[in-house]
């Protein structure tokens, strides 16, 4: 069985556990965000160890499980938890998630994660909206034959595609909109992309800054990519859960991250009870 059709027969699974719901919005929620999924009403919640082929999160603070419904009236469908390279996993299985979620017809996904702060004046618990990324993580994950039957929208599943706008503006704007209402600021950043699992050291911390990047983690750059390749619009959002290394008195722990992480998740929920009815609008195709 082809990698494809490994994607399309987890997809056609999850669609019979999803019935009539049709998702417009794709959710991946990183490391302490899980309230997001918790929040939504009347949820269809689909364990990913139920889906044929889908790889499973060996990370704490990682649920490992698909929840569909609603969020501020529109249909949305969540993975609460991901699957990271440092876990042992390929490029394909990393983004195998990506691709079934794109195969459900979704028109944007946003992305989150635990993220660490590189630039100075972030504080811990605050959001950053994704202008674009760096990534170091030593693999891309369309390396390989290309399948242009991936593409969910006219013009994608190239080999060759365009990354200037990897991260949406348009949506970028309504979700500085959106914090505004909510009376916080969401300033934007550029995302680096390490393989883990390990911090980064101080010294790495400084040539990141020097190549411009205000945000370090290792995840979310892979699925940045396959989506676009895909024809998905994407909104990356994260939390700067820790000073990256040399920029805080206390040593680094996953502990760390994930207590920061449940410290801002409400802000996250209510961020999206607010931009999505917006963004379903936005989003919707030309008659």
């Amino acid at each position: 069985m082809t990698y494809f059709d490994q994607v399309s027969e987890a997809s056609a699974f999850l669609k019979t556990k999803l019935g009539p719901l049709t998702p417009e919005i794709g959710i991946v929620l990183g490391s302490g965000l899980g309230a997001v999924a918790d929040a939504i009403a009347n949820p269809t919640i689909v364990p990913c160890a139920e889906i044929p082929h889908f790889p499973p999160s060996t990370v704490e603070g990682h649920s490992g499980r698909i929840v569909a419904g609603r969020i501020g009236g529109v249909p949305v469908v969540v993975m609460q938890g991901r699957v990271h390279f440092y876990e042992g996993y390929s490029p394909q299985q990393v983004t195998f998630p990506m691709r079934v979620l794109g195969a459900l017809g979704l028109r944007a996904v946003v992305l989150t994660n635990a993220a660490g702060g590189i630039a100075e004046g972030y504080r811990i618990g605050q959001l950053v909206a994704l202008a674009d990324h760096i990534n170091l993580m030593g693999f891309n994950p369309l390396v390989g034959p290309n399948e242009p039957r991936f593409a969910v929208r006219p013009n994608a599943g190239l080999r060759f595609f365009d990354m200037t706008e990897a991260y949406s503006k348009r949506l970028r704007s309504l979700a500085q909109q959106a914090a505004t209402a909510e009376g916080f600021r969401l300033e934007e950043g550029v995302y680096l992309a390490v393989s883990g699992p390990s911090f980064e050291t101080p010294a790495e911390i400084r040539a990141f800054r020097t190549l411009g990047a205000t945000l370090v983690g290792m995840s979310t750059v892979p699925e940045t990519i396959v989506a676009r390749h895909m024809g998905i619009e994407v909104l990356g959002i994260s939390c700067v859960t820790n000073l990256a290394s040399g920029l805080g008195a206390k040593q680094l722990s996953h502990e760390e991250v994930f207590a920061a992480g449940r410290q801002v998740e409400h802000q996250l929920l209510r961020l999206f009870n607010r931009l999505f009815p917006k963004m379903a609008a936005l989003l919707e195709p030309e008659p």
